[in-house]
This record gives C-alpha cells, sequence and structure tokens, in this order.
C-alpha cells in the first residue's frame, strides 16, 4: 500500500466523522457512504452526536463572536479523536486555516486548534494521501465527469486525489469537462447576495456540464452540488449529480 500505510494498518485506524450541516439535514445519504466506504477499507469508524455547525457560515457573514462558541464547542468534541474526516472541503478548510485565526487572541485555544488542523481531512484526500488508497472497490456504469469545488481545490489544495479514486471506480468513463475549475456561482450567501452574479456563474457551469456528455456530475461538496441539482433540475437536463462518496459507496 502507498505512503507507507504497512498492511493491517488501516484496522488500527479510528475515523471520526465530522458531518456537516448541509450533509445531516439534506443529504443523510453523503454521511452514509462515507461510512460504508470506510469499513468496507477496514477502519473503525466513530461518530459523536454532539457535534453541531463548525460555525463557517457566521464567520463568514461577519458574526465572529457566535462562531467562536461553536469552534470552541468543535474543538472540544474533537479534541481526543485519531483523525476527522468530512464530505466537504468546505467545512475542512474552516477548521483547518480559520480556527486558528478565529482564536488569533487566545493562546490555548489557538494552540488546540493548530494541534487538530493536522488531524483534519476532506474525504478524498483522506483516502488517497493518508490511507494510500485509490481503488476502494467501487462499480458502477456510466460516463463521469467532475467539479472542482472551490475551498477543496483553492484553499485545501486538492486537485487529483477526487479524479484518481474516480477513475478506479470499476465500469466509469470519467471525462474532464470544460472549466472544471470554475466556481458554480454558490458560495453560501454569495448566491442571496449576489443572486444575478451567482446565476450567470451557473449558467456557464451548466454549459460545460452538458457539453461534456456526462451522465453524472460529481464534486465534493453537497453545497455546489445542490446548487448545480437545482439548476439542471429547472433547465430539463438529464444529469445526476452525485457527492464523491455516494459514487464510491457503490457495488452494482
Amino acid at each position: 500500500m502507498e505512503h507507507g500505510i504497512r498492511e493491517g494498518a488501516i484496522t488500527e485506524m479510528r475515523v471520526s466523522l465530522f458531518i456537516t450541516c448541509l450533509v445531516d439535514e439534506f443529504f443523510p445519504r453523503v454521511g452514509e457512504s462515507m461510512v460504508k466506504v470506510l469499513r468496507r477499507l477496514g477502519a473503525s469508524v466513530e461518530f459523536d452526536g454532539r457535534q453541531t455547525c463548525c460555525g463557517q457560515p457566521a464567520f463568514n457573514t461577519g458574526y465572529r463572536q457566535y462562531a467562536r462558541q461553536l469552534g470552541e464547542r468543535w474543538l472540544h468534541i474533537f479534541a481526543d479523536a485519531e483523525y476527522v474526516v468530512a464530505p466537504s472541503g468546505s467545512c475542512v478548510s474552516m477548521v483547518k486555516h480559520y480556527y486558528p485565526e478565529l482564536f488569533e487572541d487566545d493562546p490555548v485555544l489557538r494552540h488546540r486548534a493548530e494541534e487538530v488542523s493536522g488531524r483534519v481531512y476532506e474525504f478524498s484526500d483522506f483516502l488517497v494521501n493518508v490511507l494510500g488508497v485509490e481503488d476502494v472497490g467501487a462499480r458502477f456504469h456510466g460516463r463521469v465527469t467532475y467539479h472542482d469545488a472551490c475551498h477543496t481545490l483553492r484553499e485545501l489544495r486538492i486537485a487529483e486525489p477526487p479524479r484518481r479514486l474516480i477513475r478506479a471506480v470499476r465500469g466509469v468513463e470519467f471525462v474532464e469537462m470544460e472549466r472544471a475549475d470554475q466556481c458554480c456561482g454558490f458560495g453560501g450567501t454569495f448566491s442571496v447576495k449576489l443572486a444575478d452574479l451567482s446565476y450567470a456563474m451557473l449558467r456557464d457551469k451548466m454549459a460545460c456540464i452538458r457539453q461534456s456528455g456526462a451522465d453524472v456530475v460529481v464534486s465534493t461538496d453537497s453545497s455546489c452540488l445542490m446548487h448545480i441539482a437545482g439548476a439542471l433540475q429547472r433547465q430539463g437536463i438529464r444529469v445526476r449529480t452525485m457527492h464523491l462518496a455516494e459514487l464510491l459507496a457503490m457495488e452494482e
């Protein structure tokens, strides 16, 4: 196995799930798919039901005190986790990059945030760069394209791991869409505050998806997929959206 993971080591790993708000409320199948894949690989999966929002929406809209309260709670809940894995580059980026800033005036919490940041991973990054796995035993027959979620690509610098995982799925024909790295226009509250601009960006993304000829568009963030799925439905485009975890859980 790659990256120095010895045989049988995965069975010794304790993976704590960081289930994001959107997944918890609207896309629980994504979380279930993560569990299925990780257990298939032999990891011990844990879920702490006390977890709530990481504070990103409050942080991004200027409510820093509320974000601090949520962030402190998050740090307490995951303090003893060996690995923390989430189905969202956006929320992982919040913990890894913005918690140290959020707690910059509190040495204890800042140290705790910096320490835990090294144990928090986006799902595809964890599979490829920690477990050293690309073929997770998935099967799916269809033409699949990939949309780079902004935080996953630009803040976490994750581009190849999701593509490697998709290409390793038996039966998949992977095709790159044009401008795969172009934002879909969601951006959280951006799509509400600047709706016209958001829609123009989304319209461009729809054109690229259609031109790819794909049956399915996959991404690592449910927020992007929710935004894209709404446009696909409104325009009558028969392309499915699927989180990477859902694809990797398939066993046709």
